[in-house]
């Protein structure tokens, strides 16, 4: 594997290795059958189960967590993960996560950013635009924020990866590659989430129509199978990447596999 790599453990959550750095996104090991709560009275039942477990984790230097809904940092994260471990979230997010005992919770502001320091390298986390739903729908869901996360070592090519959190395709994404150029890689959101018949997150046409906006080196679409509100299985955005002609920038992986973020030549 090249320096950059990421372990799908299920829903949104990976473990991203990136030089020495090592991050866990969007904390989701409730089992199959049990049920993850998504705010105003409603539930999903888990289709599937984690790749790990919480005690099988690799030392971690911190958490990056899209938003706080109940498939993407649940009860059993909130249970037994390090009270001390950084989470990067958002604002909203940081002051629940404190009331919770998570002291070293940080909520950043859309473009703020947050330094990583190991051995010479510095891991930089920027906070991206993202809007969970539809117009004032919106305002009914936990607010969601993308992140940039740019790896640079001495001496060594620097490394780009955009982690779309659970985000719409909309016009303030827009903005993202004209501040980011080079993309080396994408971790997409997707699954066509419907509650209600209102989408919540990209199905496949709006995860393409964002890959090629961003246009990074690599996509590897995530979030997608594990519970019944997701609606658009992967093949189809695979088919739909087939259909615009970028497929071969397109990197599946299944629940325990580890992959290299690298993109392919």
């Amino acid at each position: 594997m090249g320096p950059a790599e990421a372990t799908f453990v299920g829903t949104a959550t990976t473990i991203l290795r990136l030089g020495g750095f090592t991050l866990l996104t969007d904390p989701n090991f409730l089992h199959r059958g049990q049920r993850a709560y998504l705010g105003h009275g409603l539930w999903s039942r888990r289709r599937t189960d984690p790749a790990l477990t919480i005690g099988e984790l690799p030392d971690l230097d911190a958490v990056l967590l899209s938003h706080l809904h109940g498939d993407h940092f649940d009860r059993v994260a909130r249970r037994g993960l390090d009270r001390e471990l950084p989470i990067v979230t958002t604002p909203a997010a940081q002051r629940r996560l404190r009331r919770w005992g998570f002291r070293a919770a940080q909520g950043l502001p859309t473009w703020q950013s947050r330094e990583l320091h190991r051995d010479g390298g510095t891991l930089r986390l920027t906070a991206l635009p993202g809007q969970h739903g539809p117009g004032v729908l919106d305002r009914l869901l936990p607010d969601v924020m993308g992140t940039m996360v740019d790896l640079q070592r001495p001496g060594q090519p620097a490394f780009r990866l955009y982690v779309t959190g659970d985000t719409l395709f909309r016009p303030q994404l827009a903005e993202i590659p004209e501040r980011f150029p080079d993309v080396d890689a994408m971790l997409i959101h997707l699954g066509g989430t419907r509650i209600a018949g209102v989408l919540l997150t990209m199905d496949a046409r709006q995860g393409a129509d964002l890959a090629e906006l961003i246009r990074p080196g690599l996509t590897v679409p995530i979030h997608y199978d594990d519970y019944p509100v997701f609606r658009s299985p992967l093949r189809h955005f695979v088919d739909e990447a087939r259909r615009r002609g970028f497929v071969s920038a397109v990197r599946t992986v299944a629940r325990g596999q580890t992959v290299s973020l690298t993109p392919p030549a």
